[in-house]
């Protein structure tokens, strides 16, 4: 099974967003990928709400989504686009999207865990103001075994991840657009402790860069195996990352050490 994960540099111009995972979905599948995966908030991303508003769409209406669907049916491909803003009456929600290789729609799953935060340097955010909450863990299955869903601020709660692995999970999907700041932290040690203490792949395409004038996010989108190895990572720019895999791997280790009771 061969993953492709995209790194981008989402900023406030929709169209500019939607000509960039066009792009590198499209390379990933000149390579020949059978899941690609894009980064949280992949169609826009802004510390206006005024203009998440102007920007985002009822699900079906999605310019974004409707191309994907295109081309996952063009090519019978696998796409999980990491997140864009869906319009839902007066909230946005923060969701991920499952396509498969027929165009159609599989799952979606909600952001959980909103970013309320004050950072040591200054930064603030305060999602909950714009996006509603998710409130349901979601797994789909895939040709190759299952996966799990969470986003970004996810990472931080390990509760969830071991309530997704006990339904024996293979894999668990991690779209992302830390900060810089707290990327430099924590990033890369929060994704293996989440591979290593549920024996699942990570797959973690992130955001990179200066995407407004108050948001500057840190990259290293990652794929990391279930016992904690980085197989493939980017540290910065755009561009998509691969890893060939052996699914059985996750349940392989999970048979030698049964710590997920």
């Amino acid at each position: 099974m061969k993953i492709a994960c995209i790194q981008l540099s989402s900023g406030e111009n929709y169209e500019n967003n939607f000509r960039d995972i066009v792009k590198y979905v499209n390379q990933a599948i000149k390579n020949k990928s059978d899941l690609i995966i894009t980064p949280e908030t992949s169609s826009l991303m802004s510390s206006s709400r005024e203009t998440l508003f102007k920007y985002s769409f009822e699900m079906n209406k999605d310019p974004i989504l409707k191309k994907i669907r295109e081309v996952s049916k063009k090519y019978k491909k696998w796409i999980l686009l990491g997140s864009i803003c869906v319009k839902v009456k007066n909230k946005l929600r923060n969701r991920s999207i499952l396509v498969g290789p027929n165009g159609k729609i599989v799952k979606y799953y909600d952001k959980i865990n909103m970013f309320d935060v004050k950072i040591p340097n200054k930064e603030q955010h305060k999602e909950s103001k714009t996006f509603k909450a998710g409130n349901k863990l979601v797994t789909a299955n895939l040709p190759w075994g299952k996966i799990g869903f969470t986003i970004c601020f996810d990472l931080r709660f390990p509760e969830l991840y071991r309530n997704l692995s006990k339904k024996n999970l293979s894999f668990i999907a991690v779209p992302s657009a830390f900060t810089k700041f707290t990327g430099q932290k924590h990033w890369l040690t929060l994704l293996r402790a989440r591979a290593i203490e549920n024996f699942c792949y990570i797959f973690a395409p992130a955001q990179t860069g200066r995407n407004t004038p108050k948001r500057e996010t840190f990259g290293h989108t990652a794929i990391i195996s279930p016992d904690g190895k980085i197989l493939a990572l980017k540290k910065l720019g755009k561009g998509v990352i691969y890893s060939k895999i052996n699914p059985k791997l996750s349940m392989d280790l999970r048979k030698i050490i049964p710590s997920l009771i």
